[in-house]
């Protein structure tokens, strides 16, 4: 009896992989896909959703908190409850939604993680299956602590399933996963610490920004900080956690009632046996070439977080990518190149951090001759209006076109504001086209002419 044969396996029902799987059965080709989570992936299931469900309602909490005294009389009571039963109705119907969608192509489905059996051939749901080409998106999943105790914290999407908050929380990790979660529990009361074996938080983000975002975690939330911190041991107690760590060769330790594991997610790569596939990877994720092939296995392609592409891990370039693997497999004759544009990045903490293109670190080292701007402006209109006081950018431009080659703002609107930056340098609009541009006002868009 023969293996089933595919045109193609995809491997990953998030954006990526739904993306070349819808694109290839569209095309005719016989094409199957696994996952071995519910359909649909970590954005809309378990991340990037459901969690900026919840950053939304603290915004109004923030907003009623800086405007009291000034026409709002009464802070409104909140019910976790209820909120995080309106977050269900986002993410509910995902996994059938994207299963009915998949079936009406007529790709066949499988709720197992595949492993290699050699270059060609996968072992899934226990039948032998065969591919012509096969396309690794697995994404990427919460970093393993490797710590004695580690079972006992729990991760960002069990933050969001959260029947009740708890007195005290603490987040091992303080990127931007742990730093967003704690902002939201923070703004409901909770008492909030933060360990981190960096010495701040945010580590890939520009330094003066990320200190205003401490500034508000520290002063208005309460968020406690503890950094250069190697955790070694989190030990169960009657009531709480207490989590033990080396911080300058001394033993120092902190107790939550809840501990959260949020030091970082790397490539989901473990159950897929990669080497009896040939397929080439490293601690970043499967191995590619510019057209996102593999670079030992020609028939195996690799898109989304798990690639080790330039690109970053964000949705919108998990999208990107799965177009151009969907190019190659559907004509290889016609090979289509990976071609990154400036790649903007947000944590929604309140007050957000955005940012776009070069650190003044990484314009320094690139021998960059730039003009650096670096302001802290609350007394402009549109911060001033909400009391806002924590409203700031720093833009560098390079003297030699008069084009941004960096920004990055903290503010309300941040996540908007860094798209018209997007814009520009993708439109290649020197600072002086910028300015005469006429923009709505008073908007917050407006404001990106006096940044420049």
């Amino acid at each position: 009896m023969g293996f089933e044969h595919f045109d193609v396996f995809v491997i990953g029902t998030g954006t990526a992989g739904k993306g070349v799987a819808k694109d290839c059965a569209k095309a005719g080709w016989k094409v199957a896909i696994a996952d071995n989570r519910e359909y649909g992936g970590t954005c809309p299931n378990r991340g990037c959703d459901p969690k900026k469900v919840l950053v939304g309602f603290t915004e109004i909490i923030d907003r009623t908190q800086k405007m009291k005294g000034k026409g709002i009389t009464k802070i409104p009571q909140v019910s976790w409850s209820e909120l995080m039963a309106f977050k269900e109705t986002f993410v509910d119907a995902i996994p059938a939604a994207t299963e009915k969608d998949l079936t009406g192509l007529g790709i066949k489905m499988y709720h197992q993680s595949p492993r290699f059996l050699d270059k060609n051939t996968l072992s899934v749901e226990g039948k032998t299956v065969t591919a012509d080409k096969i396309v690794i998106a697995t994404g990427q999943k919460p970093m393993p602590l490797k710590i004695p105790g580690e079972e006992h914290a729990l991760l960002s999407e069990d933050f969001l399933k959260l029947e009740k908050l708890p007195e005290t929380m603490l987040f091992i990790g303080a990127g931007y996963i742990g730093m967003e979660f704690a902002h939201i529990a923070a703004r409901f009361g909770v008492k909030v610490t933060m360990m981190d074996f960096a010495p701040r938080p945010l580590s890939n983000f520009d330094k003066d920004m990320v200190n205003y975002i401490q500034q508000v975690s520290k002063e208005d939330l309460g968020i406690e900080f503890i950094f250069n911190a190697e955790v070694n041991e989190i030990e169960k107690l009657q009531k709480n956690f207490r989590v033990k760590a080396m911080q300058d060769g001394k033993e120092i330790s902190a107790k939550a009632e809840i501990v959260f594991n949020t030091a970082g997610r790397v490539p989901s790569i473990d159950d897929l046996a990669l080497e009896k596939g040939e397929v080439a990877f490293s601690n970043k994720g499967i191995t590619v070439n510019e057209f996102l092939q593999n670079t030992t296995n020609e028939n195996v392609y690799a898109c989304g977080d798990v690639s080790a592409s330039p690109g970053l891990p964000l949705t919108p370039l998990s999208s990107q990518e799965s177009k151009i693997v969907a190019a190659n497999l559907l004509n290889e004759k016609a090979s289509k190149k990976t071609d990154f544009p400036p790649q903007p990045t947000v944590v929604f903490t309140l007050p957000k951090l955005a940012s776009v293109g070069l650190l003044e670190k990484e314009a320094k080292e690139q021998g960059y001759d730039y003009t650096l701007e670096h302001k802290l402006v609350p007394d402009w209109f549109n911060p001033k209006h909400i009391n806002e006081k924590i409203y700031a950018y720093k833009t560098l431009v390079d003297n030699k076109t008069g084009l941004v080659i960096g920004a990055h703002l903290i503010g309300p609107e941040a996540s908007e504001i860094i798209n018209m930056f997007v814009m520009a340098m993708c439109g290649k609009l020197d600072c002086e086209t910028l300015k005469k541009m006429i923009f709505t006002y008073p908007s917050w868009a407006s404001d990106i002419k006096g940044m420049v």
